[in-house]
């Protein structure tokens, strides 16, 4: 495995350097004791917490200084390693007098740089041979790089930094003999075939001179590179000749995704030259120590902007003007950052699903970030594409071990039967969510792990960790000002069973998406005592009421009204036609009424509360519920109003059969007042049902599936019917006035006397119906806005994001 061998590369040049792993039980040198060493390592890992060194180091004059040294050799292991609490040799020296008498060894030094660079720093060796110009040629030996010093002509002028004086080192210096390599000239009779170690900073490679080393692992060394025929700036990784990484690469073509120009073959050298481009902005590993020493409170978009900005500091660079979307994270909030970088590495790793690639090794070291803070996925070298032919996954599989999914570590475990050719997407997702948590609280979410040995007990351990869910201390550090969707959308992530996790990239960014919209997010995910929260359990009575309630009103009203102003002045035979008509339509049509509402909605009576207790669906299933959520005030209004006018027909009709006798005009009396009062007895109740269906119900489908075209396209429609419904409603009671002007001035007055209360009622529910639009209309929006979102899976939402 790709960890293991880089791992062991790693100890290897530790050990070289002088460094006593006393971690991993190795307590080599006389300065200190092994119990001592032992004794410090275990007390480290068993607190989390750097113990006090004083404590620990010899009492005896002569040996106070050495064994103090060897103990911050084990220290340093432990802060930079394995609990991410970096110190450098500068406050140590600060704070024992002792290393003041003289200057630092070299194997002291060393273990400085390797540990800077085992933690995905970037490290230049010429700065420490500056810094450090006694042990100059020693830490060149120790490290295995290039010890030549710049001399005066070629010394970069202060603050000039990496980049400008390994350009003039390359341009002025004279280059060692042969410096030149990847050239047609044949290797000297009897000499060492060139190997990787042999190249170096200063050297023509090929077409590209290597102006600085940007990182070294066991596989590969890559740099940045002058590539002289293009006159461009151009990272180069130089890997030994085997795999199929740049037939994988070539593939991917996505603004959130490092960009492979071409490669070529070293046949000297028996390596392959991948050029790709530069990111110039560090990356998250670098992003992520400022998070841990940055108070919660304090923490904001423009963090991430800072640590991009020291990287620049550092590399003498030009520091970017205030693009907009700079402008845009530095307004936002640090878990709207966070939601922000993981809407965007989303959809990078959907876009490499499309394509057949997974990339295995999604972790902070491995996403750049651009001079505008715009993160790009990179190093897919142990990633495997099933669209080459003879890629073969297991000889891809790798990753490192503290962001790997649960799965991949049942593939490291030799107990567990799963191979690597079982992954998905779904594993890139676990690794997102454990790299993304860590950014929003600065801790990883199932506590620190002890990664010192890739043993089957440390990866059972692991396993129980991630079986047993996030860890208790590590929700105690989310942001008070985390939004519950961001929360949520990590913690699904976060899923020991991948089944339960997002299925792809493209509705992971939705999700995300939906946490940089605070109207829409507070939708999807209302506080937990919230009145919203509360009501999503009482679907059936608030709908029952908001049906039920002004139909039986206006039905009460209506048939009153018609008694008094028609059928009471009719004789008693009529009267009890009348009766009878009313009582068979109302006995007939509610339960027709009822039953078909029923089956209208009846995904909507069943799939909340199955989501509520965990249950999954298919996303058909949860399409048709999207759907029956938004049609529902429309067949509402269909069926009542149907019924309304079924009624105004049904009733004269029945009283003429059952012996009745109505006077002439009676028929249009009956036919204008029941479409009147059905027109009312719905519209306003349209309104009401659509309010509470947009606030409560609706949103929690957009927790567990991604929208589609058609979801849009009805969040459209209902928005232009509300636009019509509103001015309907508020016609309807002028026609009913109108009506009026037909009856007798007896009967004018009559109706005017009757209606004095209902017009109230009337004005205050058409204010209420205006109130619930202008609500409805700002939720439709921002629901839209969510929706809309989820079918963009491959452009940036600011176009400046491409730059």
């Amino acid at each position: 495995m790709k960890e293991s061998r880089r791992s062991r590369a790693e100890a290897e040049a530790a050990s070289r350097s002088g460094l006593s792993w006393a971690a991993q039980g190795v307590t080599q040198g006389l300065s200190v004791p092994a119990d001592v060493a032992r004794r410090f390592a275990l007390e480290w890992e068993s607190q989390g917490q750097p113990p006090e060194l004083r404590r620990f180091v010899s009492t005896s004059p002569e040996l106070r200084r050495l064994s103090l040294m060897e103990l911050i050799k084990v220290d340093l292991h432990f802060r930079w390693l394995e609990f991410h609490n970096p110190k450098r040799l500068s406050e140590y020296v600060a704070e024992f007098p002792e290393l003041q008498s003289a200057p630092l060894p070299a194997d002291l030094i060393a273990v400085e740089f390797t540990v800077r660079r085992q933690a995905g720093e970037n490290v230049s060796l010429s700065e420490y041979q500056r810094r450090y110009p006694g042990n100059a040629v020693r830490l060149g030996e120790m490290l295995g790089e290039d010890t030549q010093l710049p001399d005066d002509r070629t010394a970069p002028q202060p603050g000039t930094g990496w980049l400008d004086e390994s350009a003039t080192r390359t341009a002025a210096s004279p280059p060692k003999s042969d410096r030149s390599v990847g050239s047609r000239a044949a290797t000297a009779p009897g000499a060492a075939r060139p190997t990787l170690d042999d190249v170096e900073v200063g050297q023509q490679l090929d077409d590209f001179d290597l102006l600085l080393s940007l990182g070294s692992g066991a596989f590969a060394r890559v740099f940045l590179a002058r590539q002289r025929s293009m006159q461009r700036l151009v990272a180069v990784k130089v890997s030994h000749d085997h795999g199929t990484e740049p037939q994988t690469l070539a593939q991917l073509d996505h603004d959130y995704i490092v960009r492979v120009f071409d490669q070529r073959v070293l046949r000297s050298h028996n390596a392959r030259l991948l050029y790709m481009q530069y990111v110039a902005g560090g990356t998250l590993q670098g992003v992520l120590q400022r998070v841990r020493s940055t108070p919660p409170d304090d923490r904001t978009g423009r963090l991430l902007l800072d640590a991009i900005d020291d990287v620049l500091a550092e590399k003498a660079a030009i520091r970017p003007s205030e693009s907009p979307v700079r402008m845009m994270i530095s307004a936002m909030s640090w878990p709207e950052a966070v939601a922000w970088l993981g809407r965007c590495l989303a959809l990078a790793l959907d876009y490499a699903a499309d394509h057949g690639v997974l990339h295995r090794d999604v972790k902070p070291a491995n996403i750049l970030l651009t001079t505008d803070g715009v993160p790009k996925l990179a190093d897919f070298n142990i990633s495997f594409s099933n669209e080459i032919a003879g890629d073969n996954p297991v000889s891809y599989f790798g990753g490192s071990l503290a962001y790997m999914s649960p799965e991949q570590l049942e593939a490291c475990h030799p107990g567990h039967g799963r191979t690597p050719a079982d992954l998905d997407t779904r594993s890139d997702i676990y690794s997102l969510g454990v790299v993304l948590w860590e950014l929003l609280t600065g801790k990883r979410p199932f506590g620190e792990e002890s990664l010192s040995a890739e043993t089957q007990v440390a990866l059972g351990n692991m396993l129980d960790l991630r079986e047993q869910g996030i860890a208790p201390e590590a929700e105690a550090t989310v942001p008070v000002d985390c939004p519950a969707t961001l929360l949520r959308v990590l913690r699904v992530c976060l899923e020991s069973d991948r089944d339960d996790r997002w299925s792809s990239g493209a509705i992971l960014a939705q999700q995300f998406e939906l946490c940089l919209d605070p109207h829409a997010r507070d939708l999807v995910d209302p506080p937990p005592r919230s009145w919203r929260a509360r009501m999503e359990r009482w679907l059936f009575p608030i709908a029952f009421l908001a049906i039920a309630a002004p139909n039986a009103l206006a039905g009460v009203y209506n048939t009153t009204h018609n008694h008094s102003l028609i059928i009471g002045k009719t004789d008693a035979a009529t009267e009890a036609a009348f009766w009878t008509a009313v009582g068979l339509t109302n006995g007939i049509l509610w339960p027709i009424g009822a039953v078909l509402l029923l089956t209208f909605g009846r995904r909507l009576l069943v799939i909340p509360r199955g989501l509520r207790k965990g249950k999954q669906y298919d996303p058909e299933t949860l399409a048709h519920v999207r759907a029956d959520t938004l049609l529902l005030g429309d067949r509402v209004v269909m069926v009542i109003f149907g019924f309304w006018l079924t009624a105004a027909f049904s009733i004269p009709i029945g009283l003429e059969v059952s012996g009745g006798t109505l006077p002439p005009g009676a028929y249009l009396h009956f036919l204008s007042s029941l479409s009147v009062h059905g027109a009312l007895a719905v519209l306003y109740p349209f309104f009401l049902l659509n309010f509470y269906l947009l606030r409560c119900i609706y949103p929690m489908f957009l927790k567990h599936g991604q929208p589609t075209v058609d979801d849009a396209r009805r969040l459209r429609g209902l928005r232009k019917r509300c636009m019509i419904y509103l001015p309907i409603a508020a016609l309807v009671p002028l026609a009913g006035v109108y009506a009026v002007t037909f009856l007798s001035p007896e009967d004018v007055q009559e109706v005017i006397t009757g209606l004095s209360v209902p017009a109230m009622f009337i004005i205050v529910a058409f204010v209420v119906a205006y109130w619930l639009y202008r609500l409805m209309e700002d939720d439709l929006r921002a629901l839209e806005r969510v929706v809309a979102s989820g079918l963009r899976t491959t452009e940036p939402s600011h176009p400046a994001e491409r730059s």
